[in-house]
């Protein structure tokens, strides 16, 4: 393999660990995240200690547009280009707490988009793989990753419907584009006993949330509520075409 050629490939497998730079946080951002945790997640329903803490700890604003910043907070999803969206901040706690992590856990997260995702769940796994396929994103969310300094999250450019080979087994896989059918790959890149959210459904319609469990050979699939995302990309949307 070429040098420039070795070079690139150990660039994409990187993981985002050094800190470049402080988070822009200040009152005024921390103010608005207790708001957004009480009014947005603690009132719909969301309990779970570590994912509130996550979602108060993670600065959102970092992650969205500079022209968005103002709304970096507000209850809806945010777009952040390439056609794709950053998901509503109460979506982002229900699919977090949904997963059930452990400290101990390994998580890969198909789609980092804006990289807000990964970062909440860097707070509750030892380790988080996050896969990209649009490059312009990809080089987006590591560059915030890195400045902000997360340590425990690896990020890569590919199409997440093979997954991460090299890394497995996962205790938990997070999609956060919609599906119309739970890929293989994934399934084959769960540990048993693991667990697998994703938006199931037309990707061009509304979706159900849902819980897949993997026991030996077979699956529990548990529907959580209706969810509206943006379709997953790659290999899943050539597969769905005639």
């Amino acid at each position: 393999m070429k040098k420039t050629a070795l070079l690139f490939f150990l660039f994409l497998l990187c993981p985002c660990s050094k800190p470049m730079a402080e988070s822009t946080d200040t009152p005024d951002t921390i103010k608005a995240r207790d708001r957004m945790v009480r009014e947005q997640i603690e009132a719909r329903g969301v309990s779970h200690p570590q994912v509130l803490d996550a979602m108060r700890a993670v600065p959102r604003h970092e992650f969205v547009p500079s022209d968005l910043v103002a709304s970096a907070y507000n209850d809806h999803p945010l777009p952040i280009g390439e056609g794709q969206t950053i998901s509503q901040p109460y979506i982002v706690a229900l699919m977090t707490e949904v997963l059930q992590l452990k400290p101990s856990d390994r998580v890969l997260e198909i789609g980092t988009g804006s990289g807000y995702q990964a970062a909440v769940l860097s707070g509750l796994a030892a380790e988080v793989y996050t896969m990209e396929i649009k490059h312009k994103l990809y080089e987006n969310s590591y560059n915030i990753l890195n400045k902000i300094g997360y340590k425990n999250i690896n990020c890569r450019h590919g199409d997440g419907y093979f997954g991460w080979p090299q890394a497995v087994p996962f205790d938990a896989i997070m999609i956060t584009a919609a599906v119309d059918h739970i890929p293989p790959p994934l399934l084959k890149q769960l540990r048993d006993g693991g667990r697998l959210v994703l938006p199931l459904g037309s990707p061009f319609g509304y979706q159900n949330l849902v819980l897949v469990t993997k026991h030996g050979e077979d699956v529990s699939v548990k529907q959580i509520t209706g969810v509206l995302f943006v379709p997953m990309t790659g290999h899943a949307i050539e597969k769905g075409r005639p």
